[in-house]
């Protein structure tokens, strides 16, 4: 791609649901630049991701990655002339991405066209597989993902080449690989990005992958909500096939690999593995115990090795420039980098990419641009329902498996949410709790009993009932779930409820002892009040209450009656004077 075009053009806007604007700006792009096209001195693609966030339509101009942010209609000839006819920018409009980011995973995101191999390929796409294919063993492509230190990017962070290595190590018929495309965790969409915008980097990795361990058979394991994901994985599998990089006999070495789909309906407890082995074979997604482990006996009993979305996007790129290179980003027991889905409080929300060692504060502030409204930052929230808050005092904590796990919380599969000072923690934890709950798969006591019972006990709280003893018996349930649950929904559930408890232990006191929540999220635990000092009686708050809670008159004054507040806060929004307070 990068021989038969002079220049590229990418275009994106960074706002969410505006495809259609996109296309029209694409158009014009196309209008004005026709010459250039006819040409073939200019490519004009619709991208599906630059980085860039919440900046209205984005351009980059490639290969000289050109950036402008913000740009109108109106702009389009002066950056055609300044920067596809010469070689000059537009500085009013030139925009300069945050050095923090190294993307590896998402490397072709936004600068392929993810519908096209003969693209992936001019991105030295396959190269990694030609490498594998050309001489190396087996042996040799688990050591150089021994060598790179890549660890699951998936959950804990176990290393790939030991679980390539154990299935390598048992003789069968016949062994399987799995890439685990179910991502359920909130707020995060990291693994559909990737399938979205560069599939055949997953497939390259499930292939090599097959190779490792003596595999012949793939399959990918999606869920249905992911229909372009699906539909592009399956576009992808197609070509490669056409092309002789998956059936029998793969560049006539030998070597047979096939890859199949399979959709998942949305279990949350699928993303465990022994869970996802059972949906595939038609049961019930449930877990069972371990050991014996997947990689020993998974799939229909042969040896299946599980690696997510991102885990298999690495491979390639490793196995292309060398295990050592991998090896040199990062820290010193967490290499390479890792994919977030930032989003919350946070200005500048989207799929960000960072070497390992990368601290919080540096994400949330120079990648994030801050908190929205720049209010104060409270919390930030790894590793979904099974990760933990960190507080803002601990920002400045690098980023990596075992600085998370040692302050309670789990890299995860990367959902990373930003929290302010207008957040409750008892409702944070309260909302991750019932997540896990609805969830769960009901197969083990303690975490079916367990999470339904903390479950109550928050809500006590939350509802202005709660007791000095609640807090207790809340860290002996999730102590009871951690040692005892039979997979990690169960175990790690209590994560959000335990690092709040740690670090926000104020709060729950002032939820528990005082009756107040300081956010004002406890809709129980909040009452709103007209100080008649400030009041200049327009009676606003009275027409606007949808019960009828506020009585009296402009002569007289208004007055909540409390017993009748459905705590709506409508009130306390149409007040233009600050007369209306929560308390």
């Amino acid at each position: 791609m990068g021989n038969m075009y002079k220049k590229i053009v990418f275009i994106k806007d960074t706002n969410a649901g505006k495809a259609d604007l996109t296309r029209h700006y694409a158009s014009l792009f196309a209008k004005y630049a026709k010459p250039f096209i006819e040409d073939m001195q200019l490519y004009v693609v619709r991208a599906a991701d630059l980085g860039i966030y919440g900046k209205g339509m984005v351009v980059k101009i490639w290969p000289q990655n050109i950036y402008y942010a913000s740009v109108k209609e109106e702009d389009i000839p002066e950056i055609i002339e300044a920067s596809v006819k010469n070689e000059g920018v537009v500085d009013r409009l030139l925009y300069r991405p945050s050095d923090k980011q190294m993307r590896i995973v998402l490397r072709n995101c936004g600068v392929i066209d993810p519908e096209s191999i003969d693209e992936y390929i001019a991105k030295d796409g396959y190269g990694g597989l030609e490498r594998v294919l050309s001489g190396m063993s087996a042996e040799d492509v688990i050591e150089e993902i021994k060598k790179s230190g890549l660890r699951g990017r998936g959950g804990g962070g176990f290393p790939t080449w030991m679980k390539w290595n154990f299935a390598r190590s048992v003789s069968s018929d016949e062994k399987y690989i799995i890439c685990n495309a179910d991502e359920g965790d909130p707020g995060a969409y990291m693994d559909r990005s990737v399938l979205e915008g560069d599939p055949h980097s997953v497939i390259e990795g499930m292939i090599i992958a097959g190779y490792a361990v003596g595999a012949s058979k793939g399959f990918f394991y999606i869920r249905a909500e992911y229909p372009l994901a699906i539909e592009r994985v399956k576009q992808a599998i197609d070509q490669a096939y056409e092309y002789g990089l998956l059936g029998e006999n793969i560049l006539g070495t030998g070597f047979s690999f096939d890859i199949e789909i399979r959709l998942g309906a949305g279990a949350f407890v699928c993303g465990e593995e022994t869970a996802l082995i059972a949906s595939i074979e038609g049961k019930r997604g449930t877990p069972r115990p371990r050991p014996p482990y997947p990689s020993v006996k998974g799939l229909w009993d042969r040896p299946t090795v599980i690696n997510n979305v991102e885990t298999l996007a690495n491979v390639p790129f490793i196995l292309l420039k060398g295990g050592d290179w991998f090896a040199s980003i990062g820290t010193e027991n967490s290499k390479g980098t890792k994919v977030f889905a930032l989003t919350g409080k946070v200005k500048n929300s989207g799929l960000i990419e960072v070497p390992m060692g990368t601290t919080l504060r540096e994400i949330v502030f120079d990648i994030g641009g801050g908190v929205i409204g720049d209010k104060k930052i409270k919390a930030v929230q790894t590793g979904g329902p099974s990760g933990g808050v960190i507080p803002e005092h601990l920002l400045d904590t690098p980023v990596d498996y075992e600085n998370l796990q040692r302050l309670g919380s789990i890299m995860g599969s990367g959902g990373m949410i930003v929290m302010s000072e207008d957040d409750c923690m008892v409702d944070i934890s309260k909302f991750y709790l019932k997540f896990c709950v609805d969830e769960s798969c009901g197969k083990c006591a303690p975490c079916r009993i367990g999470g339904y019972q903390m479950l109550n006990i928050l809500n006590k709280i939350t509802n202005g009932e709660g007791e000095e003893r609640d807090l207790e018996n809340i860290s002996l349930i999730a102590r009871a779930m951690q040692r005892a649950s039979l997979c990690g929904l169960g175990q790690t559930a209590p994560n959000p409820v335990v690092s709040t408890m740690k670090f926000f232990e104020e709060e729950y006191r002032q939820h528990i002892f005082d009756k107040k929540c300081p956010s004002g999220k406890c809709k129980r635990l909040i009452h709103y009040e007209i100080v008649q000092e400030k009041c200049v009686r327009c009676g606003m708050c009275y027409i606007n209450c949808p019960v009828e809670a506020i009585t009296g008159s402009k002569a007289k004054g208004f007055v909540i009656h409390q017993d009748l507040c459905i705590k709506c806060g409508k009130c306390y929004e149409v007040c233009k004077f600050g007369a209306v307070i929560l308390k």
